[in-house]
C-alpha cells in the first residue's frame, strides 16, 4: 500500500501508526486485495480495507479475461465505492461501517469496520436452518431498506449474472431452449411493479455470523435495482443441496416474507404475490448464466433444470 493510502487510513482513524497484519482475501481476477490492518493509539484496534488496483495482466480463474469482462469489474467497484458513499448508512439490515472512500491514480481505498472485531468472526461453509433464518432476515431488511428507491450510481439491474452483463456466457450456452427463452425470463424477473436493491452476489460466503447467532453482510459490487427474490434464490442455492432446496422451498418463502413484512412495518400482499411468484423465474435466471459460465458446475442439477422448463413453458 502507498504511503498516500497509509496516511488516509491514519487520518480517518486517528491512529497513530499501522501495520498490514493480513490478506484476508485477493480479489477476483487480480484487482488487489482484503486486508486487515492493524492501528496504533486508536479507538479501533483495527480496519479491514479494500483495496482496489487495475491489474497489469488479467488472470481470471475460469478463463474469461476479455474486454467485457474488465469493464464489468471497473464498474463493480465504482458501484462499490457509491454504495458506500451514498446508500450503505441506510441499511437496516447490519454491514461493516464505511470510514472512508479514497481513489488515488489507478488504485481505489475502501476503508471499512472490522467485523470480526465488532463481534462477527464466524465463517460457515455449512448452514442450520437457524443460520438459514437469519440470513433471510437480513436479506429481508436489506430489500425493505430500498423498496422503491432508485439505484442511481448503483447498477441499474443488480446481480452479476444479470443478462445484459453477461453475452459471453450465452453465446456459448449449449441448451438452446433456455438460450432463447433468456430475455423473456430477464423480462419478466425485471419488468415489476416492487423493486428495491438486491445485493447481488448473496451467496453464504458474504455472510459474517456472531457467537450468538446475529449476522453481516459484506461484498457490495454488484447492488443494483430489482426483485428481491434474486437474492433469496441465490443464496438459498449457495448452502443448500438439491433436494433440501425442493423440500425447504416453501418454508424459505414464508420465512423471508414473514420477515420482509415485519422490516417494512406493515404487510403487504400485492408485493408479495408478484414476488414469491417470482422465485423459481429468478432461480431459472440464475440457471442460465451457470449453464454457460461453468456447464459442469455442482449447481446443475435436476431441481434446477425442472424449475427451469416449468419456468419457460409459462412464459
Amino acid at each position: 500500500m502507498n504511503n498516500h493510502f497509509k496516511s488516509i487510513i491514519l487520518q480517518k482513524t486517528g491512529a497513530s501508526s499501522l501495520v498490514e497484519k493480513e490478506t484476508i482475501q485477493k480479489l477476483w481476477s487480480g484487482y488487489g486485495k482484503i486486508i486487515r490492518v492493524a492501528l496504533e493509539n486508536a479507538p479501533l484496534e483495527s480496519v479491514v480495507v479494500k483495496h482496489v488496483q487495475l491489474p497489469k495482466n488479467q488472470n481470471h480463474p475460469r478463463g474469461w479475461h476479455t474486454d467485457i469482462g474488465h469493464q464489468r469489474k471497473l464498474k463493480s467497484y465504482e458501484v462499490e465505492t457509491t454504495w458506500y458513499e451514498d446508500y450503505s448508512k441506510h441499511s437496516k439490515a447490519r454491514l461493516p461501517k464505511c470510514f472512508d472512500v479514497e481513489s488515488y491514480q489507478d488504485e481505489t481505498l475502501i476503508i471499512l469496520e472490522d467485523l470480526d472485531a465488532a463481534g462477527f468472526p464466524l465463517r460457515k461453509q455449512s448452514v442450520t436452518w437457524k443460520d438459514i433464518e437469519t440470513c433471510l432476515e437480513w436479506l429481508a431488511k436489506f430489500h425493505a431498506s430500498y423498496l422503491g428507491k432508485v439505484p442511481k450510481g448503483l447498477w441499474d439491474i443488480g446481480t452479476y449474472w444479470h443478462l445484459d452483463t453477461r453475452p459471453q456466457e450465452l453465446e456459448v450456452l449449449e441448451d438452446t431452449t433456455l438460450k432463447n427463452a433468456a430475455v423473456a425470463i430477464d423480462k419478466k424477473l425485471n419488468n415489476r411493479t416492487f423493486k428495491t436493491f438486491v445485493h447481488g452476489d448473496a451467496k453464504l460466503a458474504n455472510f459474517c455470523f456472531s457467537e450468538n447467532g446475529q449476522v453481516a453482510g459484506v461484498d457490495f459490487q454488484y447492488v443494483g435495482g430489482g426483485c428481491g427474490m434474486k437474492d433469496v434464490a441465490y443464496f438459498i442455492g449457495s448452502c443448500l443441496n438439491e433436494s433440501d432446496c425442493e423440500r425447504l422451498e416453501s418454508k424459505v418463502l414464508d420465512t423471508y416474507f414473514t420477515y420482509l413484512h415485519k422490516a417494512l412495518g406493515e404487510k403487504n400482499e400485492a408485493l408479495e404475490t408478484e414476488w414469491r411468484a417470482l422465485y423459481r423465474v429468478a432461480w431459472a435466471d440464475f440457471h442460465r448464466f451457470l449453464k454457460g459460465w461453468s456447464p459442469g458446475h455442482w449447481k446443475i442439477n435436476s431441481y434446477s433444470e425442472r424449475i427451469t422448463s416449468e419456468v419457460i413453458k409459462n412464459l
